[in-house]
């Protein structure tokens, strides 16, 4: 039986399995990833894309990590791909148990996932870092300059930036999720990016599969690999 074909009967066989994603799901949408060839991080700019991106850049130059945030990490046009449409089919159908993601687009859930735990938050959430009041995405695309609040407040993406922890209760949720899953099904991710990429260690099953154009650190692990982009796999199903 080829590899495609065991990931489909394991798919039918299965009644609570959890998908791991990771960038790889969104490219297919026009979302640029960090590390392929053409994505963020062999991009020039005036300083590595990492540390725009990181806690300190934003508090100490919040004009300039804005003006790379708002052109590089805010693609609120884009739809959801096959890959989004079909899991949301499969949460439907009850055999999917949630989705753990490192992307912060909020596709998932525009495809209609519903138990979506969201590991580095989301463009679509923003909050005053001084009262606490919520912006839509929207407001921060479309703000000159630095996005404030009408208290004054600096309004921040609720996205988990370079030297911030990941949320407590969403790794919780994610752990559990993955503990209790009878496969766990990792997409489009290098697995280099941690603390994230740890959380499959959690997974204690026998049906772990990987999916994703590259080798990664865990193919040694798996018990089920494919290379090949996401599209051409879950337009099979």
């Amino acid at each position: 039986m080829g590899a495609l074909e065991t990931l489909k009967q394991w798919i039918n066989e299965s009644k609570r399995f959890v998908f791991f994603g990771g960038a790889g799901v969104s490219t297919e949408s026009g979302v640029p990833d960090f590390r392929s060839q053409d994505g963020l991080y062999n991009q020039k700019y005036d300083f590595p894309p990492e540390e725009i991106i990181s806690h300190h850049f934003f508090r100490e130059r919040p004009l300039e990590f804005f003006r790379f945030y708002r052109e590089k990490m805010m693609p609120l046009d884009v739809e959801p791909n096959v890959t989004h449409r079909v899991l949301a089919k499969w949460e439907q159908a009850g055999k999917l148990a949630a989705i753990v993601t490192q992307n912060i687009d909020g596709l998932h859930q525009k495809a209609g996932s519903r138990r979506v735990y969201e590991l580095h938050g989301s463009i679509l959430r923003n909050y005053c870092t001084r009262c606490g009041k919520f912006f839509p995405a929207e407001y921060v695309k479309n703000a000159d300059g630095v996005p404030l609040c009408t208290c004054g407040g600096i309004v921040k993406p609720d996205v988990v930036l370079y030297e911030e922890p990941l949320n407590e209760d969403t790794v919780e949720k994610s752990i559990e999720a993955i503990q209790n899953a009878d496969m766990l099904i990792v997409a489009g991710t290098s697995l280099r990016v941690y603390p994230a990429a740890g959380l499959i260690r959690y997974y204690r099953g026998h049906r772990l599969v990987l999916l994703n154009r590259e080798a990664t650190p865990f193919d040694g692990y798996a018990d089920l690999v494919i290379h090949d982009s996401l599209g051409n796999i879950f337009s099979q199903f």
